[in-house]
């Protein structure tokens, strides 16, 4: 991944915070026909290895894990906030008018060796994990355990498990960090005065976070 020096993010707990809040990683593999990419969701232990562990399944009729237990690498992109920036906002535009528009965005990839995992109790404790991480906010959740376990046992028998311990994490939050103080303020203002505030909250957050650490 491309990376200028004043957009990268090598703090581990903030890559980490991304994957949290953006569990549905691409996996991206290069095998004897060509890349292949599946978007699959993830669950992040962090107390394993040096950088975490990415823990995740599959369909069996997936063959990607099939390149995997070949030993093609993989590559998983996290993609976090992100928006389209318009050159309207800035207040150099007003000044000189030498502004383009750009794209924001908040990422993080992975790289690690992959183990292929087709043990049961392995697959039972990775599913209840993911599972209870997403269903725990809500007021009544859902658990592994409300289902039969006839019926969760013959729905693991079709998945394969993948363990990638991190090897290498690249994080690059691109959040107009390099444009001038009064730039990243009407950036600010503008995410919060279009049409969708809600959905962009998140990136003008980043924006002013990022802005005050020049």
């Amino acid at each position: 991944m491309y990376q200028p020096p004043h957009h990268r993010e090598d703090n581990l707990d903030v890559q980490h915070a991304l994957i949290r809040a953006h569990p549905l990683g691409l996996l991206i593999t290069a095998g004897a026909d060509g890349p292949t990419a599946n978007p699959l969701p993830f669950h992040l232990d962090a107390s394993r290895g040096a950088k975490g562990t990415l823990q995740v399944h599959m369909a069996r009729a997936n063959g990607q894990w099939k390149e995997l237990l070949a030993g093609a690498a993989p590559l998983v992109v996290f993609q976090g906030a992100e928006n389209y920036i318009t050159p309207s906002w800035y207040a150099t535009k007003r000044e000189t008018g030498k502004v383009v528009p750009t794209w924001n965005y908040a990422m993080v990839q992975v790289k690690g060796k992959a183990t292929v995992i087709e043990d049961f109790d392995w697959l039972r404790r990775q599913i209840g994990a993911l599972t209870g991480e997403h269903e725990g906010k809500r007021a009544k959740p859902w658990a592994v355990e409300d289902a039969p376990e006839n019926f969760i046992a013959a729905q693991i028998k079709g998945i394969v498990g993948i363990e990638i311990e991190i090897s290498d994490i690249s994080g690059k939050w691109k959040v107009s960090q390099n444009r001038p103080a009064a730039d990243i303020a009407t950036v600010i203002g503008g995410l919060g005065e279009s049409g969708q505030p809600h959905e962009n909250a998140d990136m003008a957050e980043l924006v002013r976070e990022y802005g005050h650490r020049r």
